[in-house]
């Protein structure tokens, strides 16, 4: 095993030999706690902190995340970390964790103990303990690592009892004893071990010391926790008072009692936690009354295996009876009556059927009786209601009722409902394995999991698939895989003779009322991963609160999830069974009008959310008619950037269904209308993604304004991405639209456009002539939005020239009039702007004080590439002020923000500004990396400012060790600059006379 958490950490096979960083034994060990699953940053950050992290937390654990990448790779060699959207996790073979190991042997040697093999249990049970060094993870001291350590060392105590109960079992007392004697110093307040111990003791002949054992356990409870022994310590002592122990193991052993239970599936896999989390409460159960353990969840989600399962670890704490009924509350059959139910349950504890009453009062009564002096667990499968549950619910101390749904049964009183989710993707895969063989699936681990992954990670369905690869030998994993694949349906490749996931989730359908089976179909058409009761009223076309009530019943069903409050979702086959039921039975128009209604909808309201950062901009340009359902769209006021945010993995999908469904004016509208949002929180793919369907849709309207719109907007996605020359070819093809239709407002808008990607190309002067332009156009049209934006454009083309007084005017004309507007985002801008200028200036305080400023406001706005670039000016300004380490800190910040954005443009700049603070503080090597990296930034987006800003730090760095390649560099910046008319021409000037001057001298010399 190549990692180690049943103690100390170990990697590699020794201890802290690898990982010696305390934040990085955090990172790893929170990473092996969750193996196999994604763990959020946020967890990871709170795990290194102790709930009180730095700004720096991200990066910092990015350091970490990088730092033990390396470190594995020198050590085991695979790659284990894997980084995902939602966090980073470990990729560890079973095989490779102690922990996992320790689980398959604890799950080996129960499932010995109950098929009645002792001797194996015993040797399972024996390996597993062996692989403990110590507590679990000892000497990490985050909260949260202890939390899952403590997890662990509860299951090596139950492991410990357990084996300890085996080899009683065995006659193994004698053997046992100096063993028991220190457990139970270790665990003193382990009631199972001491009660153990006192048997072990009775039977070795010693009596007096087995109650010796009570009274001190007794003692200790009462002082540590003020409470007096349990039911079971208390019972043992009471028979080792009376001599009513039972015999030792080599005389005659009980009669067994009623066994029902199924057969436990031999490959059941995973739901460790939730195993775990049951055996607990029945545990720590007030034992004054019975316990009842409620298991929900989805049709085909494992509900009855898990419930056998646990049913059969837990099978010793109940020896009089383990009882069995299946309540067909979703089945082909009739729901069964309670009446019915009691006669099966009373049968199996033995009553003969002539004692069994015909009334259904006096059948309950009986039933009751018959438990009140046993310990009984009964499996209530399969249940319908509350009302057919509850006359079956065991009402005497000592008593387990596991009860199995597809319904959230609310009505039970006094229940622990464990909802039952898919299994996660390392469990899925392990069952694949199990049922298909785990050599084809080990051989193919890629295509192991695209298959469990288009099973929607649903027990039944990885079943299913997994026997079709047991009974085709010739198939590859990736045959299945492909069969699987998106382009096609997926349940009808789910099935096994007459065992189909859709026919198990038809029986759930059937159930419903009329109502809700239209509300269910519709969803099928819902775009998007996940919807609100707003969205749900809309394509069904209910008011609200009825379309709330029906999520409830569809949600109580399992049919619908529930992950977060008012957040619904469809599992993908189940979506992918609501989308056939709704093709079979709705007509083409009246799905098309169910589209149409739930797209409208979340126009307007996408439209309602943005309003805010459009400032009337949006109306004018979309043309927007009364929504269909006003009583839905939301009055966000200033809240509509959260709303977006929510909402924004479903946005591409808005655009995409739009699209593919004939809906061209919506799919264009909606993508013009979600363009500001994506487009300053910086989210490129669903940027680019929406703004090509949108063109998309509009060139097949016909609607050449709508194309316009789309060229132009499309434009600034190439723009963000570095891509100009694309930026501006669609930027012209919007401005020749527009200029043919005669739209001067939209002209002047592509035509300012238009001046911002020319001066990124270095074409300073045709920058300045478009700005001009369209600031020329604005003044005429008394449009102060439109002559704010020019201004701003105008003036960084100033500034580039050296033109600074200038440039400084035009930004503060900017700011008054953003600021007169309450524009909070231009307000930040201008600012920024304004600094950028007076840093130029050499005026650092202010230029600090103005930048401090603008980053909150960015901050405020949501602006990412804005906050990045003001934190990079923040450490020119303190470069310039002497605080080199404060300068790079900045600079570190706005390059995790411009790599995280994916903006390039955005990533040179702030390179060559930090390597020219690391220059300045003498480390010259990485100052290099730096402009290297910006080097090629540049050069690959066109970027002539930056690629000339580059060209000079590297020259700069080169100018002792290699003359003539600093030369080199040297020339190509002053050929750039001039080019572009920049004032930085005569420094690099004087740098090529001074190093041509040197080199003169020194040959003299």
């Amino acid at each position: 095993m190549r990692f180690g958490i049943l103690g100390p950490l170990r990697v590699g096979g020794t201890e802290d030999a690898t990982v010696t960083a305390g934040r990085d034994r955090v990172v790893l060990a929170m990473l092996l706690l969750n193996a196999g699953r994604v763990v959020p940053v946020d967890r990871l950050v709170d795990a290194m902190w102790d709930g009180t992290p730095p700004n720096t937390a991200r990066g910092q654990l990015q350091t970490c995340i990088s730092r033990l990448r390396r470190s594995l790779a020198a050590t085991v060699g695979d790659e284990v970390i894997v980084t995902d959207p939602a966090g980073y996790s470990a990729r560890v073979d079973l095989d490779d964790l102690d922990a996992a190991v320790f689980n398959r042997l604890t799950a080996r040697a129960r499932a010995a103990a109950d098929g009645d093999r002792p001797e194996e249990a015993r040797e399972s049970f024996r390996a597993a303990l062996k692989l403990w060094r110590g507590p679990a993870l000892s000497g990490v001291t985050s909260r949260a690592v202890q939390r899952g350590a403590a997890a662990l060392d509860e299951q090596h105590a139950v492991a410990i009892e357990e084996c300890v109960e085996v080899e009683l079992r065995l006659g193994r007392e004698r053997e046992l004893l100096g063993e028991l004697t220190d457990l139970v110093e270790r665990y003193p307040l382990r009631e199972r071990l001491r009660a153990q111990l006192m048997l072990a003791l009775y039977r070795a002949g010693r009596q007096a010391d087995a109650l010796a054992v009570y009274r001190e356990a007794r003692a200790v409870l009462a002082e540590e926790l003020g409470i007096e022994p349990g039911p079971a310590l208390r019972d043992m002592h009471q028979r080792i008072l009376v001599g009513d122990v039972g015999a030792p193991a080599d005389e005659r052993r009980p009669h067994p009692p009623a066994r029902c239970l199924p057969r436990t599936a031999a490959d059941f896999t995973g739901r460790n936690e939730v195993v775990a989390r049951l055996v607990e409460a029945v545990e720590q159960a007030d034992p004054s009354g019975p316990v009842i353990q409620l298991i929900d969840g989805m049709a085909g989600s494992g509900k009855t295996t898990l419930a056998v399962h646990v049913a059969t670890l837990l099978s010793s704490r109940y020896p009089d009876a383990q009882l069995f009924v299946d309540l067909h509350g979703h089945s082909e059959r009739r729901p069964l009556e309670p009446t019915a139910a009691l006669v099966t349950l009373l049968r199996q504890l033995g009553v003969p059927s002539e004692r069994i009453p015909p009334s259904p009062d006096e059948r309950v009564a009986l039933w009751r009786t018959e438990l009140a002096a046993r310990r009984v667990l009964v499996v209530l499968d399969n249940a319908a209601s509350t009302a057919q549950v509850g006359p079956l619910l065991p009402a005497a101390p000592g008593c387990l009722a596991l009860v199995t749904s597809r319904r959230r049964l609310v009505g039970l009183d006094g229940v622990h409902p464990e909802p039952l989710p898919v299994l996660a993707e390392p469990e899925a895969v392990e069952l694949l394995a199990r049922v298909a063989g785990p050599e084809r699936i080990g051989a193919e681990p890629a295509a192991a999991v695209e298959v469990v992954r288009r099973c929607g990670y649903l027990p039944l369905a990885i079943r299913l698939a997994g026997a079709r690869l047991a009974h085709r030998r010739s198939w590859r994993v990736a045959d299945l895989a492909a069969r699987l694949r998106r382009e096609r349906p997926v349940l009808p490749e789910l099935a096994a003779e007459d065992r189909t996931v859709a026919s198990a989730f038809a029986l759930s359908y059937r159930q419903l009322p009329e109502p809700a089976q239209r509300m269910f179909r519709l969803l099928g058409l819902y775009p998007g991963a996940w919807f609100d009761a707003l969205g749900a009223a809309a394509i069904a076309d209910l008011p609200l609160a009825e379309a709330q009530d029906q999520l409830d019943e569809l949600v109580d069903r399992h049919l619908v999830e529930e992950p977060g409050a008012g957040r619904f979702r469809l599992h993908d086959l189940m979506r992918e069974y609501a989308r056939e039921l709704v093709t079979a039975t709705e007509p083409e128009a009246a799905r098309q009008a169910a589209v149409g209604r739930v797209l409208d909808w979340a126009l307007h309201t996408v439209a309602g959310a943005t309003a805010e950062l459009e400032r009337g901009l949006l109306h004018g340009s979309l043309s927007l008619r009364r929504p269909m359902r006003p009583d839905l769209v939301v009055a966000f006021g200033d809240d509509g950037s959260a709303w977006l945010e929510e909402q924004r993995l479903n946005l591409p999908a808005f655009v995409r269904c739009a699209a593919e469904t004939g809906h061209h004016e919506y799919a264009w509208k909606l993508a013009r209308a979600m363009w500001r949002f994506l487009f300053i929180r910086c989210y490129s793919d669903d940027l680019l993604a929406t703004q090509l369907d949108g063109l998309a849709a509009a060139q097949r309207s016909g609607d050449d304004s709508a194309v316009a719109t789309m060229h132009n907007y499309l434009a600034s996605v190439y723009f963000r991405a570095g891509e100009y020359l694309d930026a501006i070819e669609h930027v012209e093809a919007a401005l020749k639209l527009r200029e043919r239709l005669g739209h001067e407002r939209d002209a002047a808008i592509c035509r300012g456009n238009l001046g911002v990607v020319m001066i990124q190309l270095g074409r300073l002067s045709e920058g300045v002539e478009c700005s001009l332009q369209a600031l020329a156009t604005w003044r005429r049209l008394a449009n102060e939005q439109g002559i704010s934006s020019a201004l701003a454009d105008l003036g960084m083309s100033y500034m580039l020239l050296g033109r600074y007084d200038e440039a400084l005017d035009l930004h503060r004309r900017h700011l008054l009039l953003a600021a007169e507007h309450a524009l909070d985002f231009q307000v930040g801008v201008a600012l920024g702007h304004i600094a950028q200028v007076r840093l130029r200036l050499g005026q650092l305080p202010v230029a600090i004080r103005l930048l401090r400023s603008a980053v909150q406001l960015k901050r405020r706005t949501g602006n990412r590439y804005g906050e990045g670039e003001v934190l990079n000016d923040l450490g020119v300004a303190y470069r310039l002020c002497g605080d080199r380490t404060t300068a790079e800190r900045y600079h570190r910040d706005a390059l995790a923000i411009m790599r995280e954005i994916g903006d390039r443009r955005g990533e040179a700049l702030v390179r060559n500004d930090l390597g020219i603070t690391l220059a300045a503080g003498g480390r010259p090597t990485e100052a290099g990396e730096q402009h290297t990296q910006a080097l090629a930034i540049a050069r690959r987006i066109k970027h002539r400012y930056e690629e000339a800003r580059a060209l000079d730090g590297l020259a700069v760095g080169l100018r002792r060790a290699d003359p003539p390649l600093a030369r080199r560099y040297w020339e190509r910046c002053l050929t750039i600059r001039r080019e572009m008319g920049i004032p930085e021409v005569a420094a690099v000037a004087r740098h090529i006379a001074e190093l041509d001057a040197e080199q003169t001298a020194a040959a003299r010399g």
